[in-house]
């Protein structure tokens, strides 16, 4: 998707874009690294803000005519589907640190 934006876009919306998309990763791992409970669960929930960041760059693109609707569709099924999962992490790891806290 970011490779189909014009060279206009360079330093402004593919930048944007790129930073988003490695920031999902990117706090995931770094979340998951830290072996505690709640900070895993504060990097999940800022590589959720990536992802709805990159949503709203669909938008963005969309406005600008840079891709039609079915793929502005398409990019914010993937979005939401990946908020969905994100979710469910989340959920699961407030979970287990519920259940380490009642077994002490």
């Amino acid at each position: 998707m970011i490779k189909m934006l014009p060279d206009s876009e360079k330093y402004n919306l593919k930048n944007q874009m790129s930073r988003a998309k490695l920031s999902i990763t990117n706090n995931i791992a770094e979340g998951f690294g830290r072996y505690h409970y709640q900070e895993n669960i504060q990097f999940c929930r800022q590589s959720r803000g990536s992802i709805c960041e990159l949503i709203d760059d669909f938008n963005e693109c969309f406005d600008e005519g840079y891709i039609d609707n079915d793929l502005l569709d398409m990019y914010k099924q993937e979005g939401y589907s990946l908020i969905k999962v994100l979710n469910s992490y989340i959920a699961s790891q407030k979970k287990q640190k519920k259940i380490i806290q009642d077994s002490k």
